[in-house]
């Protein structure tokens, strides 16, 4: 079966992604935040293969969760599920980016660049990438006035173009990304309208699915369906541009 890393998996989505893979008979790794909640999802028994460790808004957090993840050995799939919602305040990484955005954004395209490449990748975005801003000018919001929901949207935009950009790159890895819904997990709150049971579903079905129906790439999902987000996530320009801008910003490229 296959062996599977889902960031972000102490609880809500990632978790119960990964207790559904588990149950499926595959190789699950988490990843926590710190090593204290390494050790709570350890205590829980939840049998996962492996955790790392590492806070995903620095540079350091993410390079440290790529080299123990490499040391573990090659993924056959990536869920790229951590992501922060709202910040009260526009919060500032060592490196002087917004979290939302180091979270949500360079921490998925840091990993993909820097881990033993796998063959599926799937990156959590949101139907609110429909509300981001095509504009890639101050990316990390280190100019603009904040606002929270639109560092969000911005971010899950991104990712969304990302999983895109990194499906026409590697066109031997089916990349693609995910609306897990509005769900009442801890980040979605208790008024989310979305049934929590299928919040988790496609991103299981697509890490760990063995039909020919999982053999896709380059889409935009909802509860295993190709649905409609914002045109900028399809546009290959928005993505290589994108993609440019990322490599800019961290120093590092994806490889051919």
């Amino acid at each position: 079966m296959a062996r599977i890393l889902i960031t972000g998996s102490v609880g809500g989505l990632g978790l119960a992604a990964a207790q559904a893979l588990i149950a499926d008979g595959h190789d699950v790794f988490g990843h926590a935040r710190s090593a204290q909640r390494a050790a709570d999802l350890e205590a829980a028994g939840h049998r996962m293969a492996g955790v790392v460790v590492g806070d995903l808004s620095t540079r350091a957090g993410v390079e440290s969760v790529a080299a123990q993840a490499n040391e573990a050995g090659r993924m056959d799939a990536v869920i790229h599920n951590a992501g922060i919602y709202l910040d009260p305040e526009r919060i500032a990484t060592p490196e002087g980016h917004c979290r939302v955005f180091a979270t949500n954004v360079l921490a998925p395209y840091l990993l993909t660049a820097l881990m033993h490449r796998p063959e599926r990748l799937i990156y959590i975005s949101s139907d609110m990438a429909a509300q981001g801003v095509e504009s890639l000018a101050d990316i990390d919001w280190t100019q603009r006035r904040w606002d929270g929901v639109q560092a969000y949207c911005d971010s899950k935009l991104q990712v969304a173009a990302l999983a895109l950009g990194v499906a026409r790159r590697w066109p031997s890895v089916y990349s693609n990304a995910v609306d897990p819904g509005w769900v009442p997990t801890r980040m979605g709150g208790p008024e989310a309208s979305d049934d929590l049971s299928l919040g988790h579903v496609t991103q299981a079905w697509l890490a760990g699915g063995t039909g020919e129906d999982v053999r896709i790439s380059g889409k935009f999902l909802y509860h295993q369906a190709v649905v409609p987000t914002a045109a900028a996530v399809s546009d290959a320009e928005f993505q290589d541009a994108l993609l440019t801008e990322l490599e800019t910003l961290t120093g590092v490229g994806l490889a051919p």
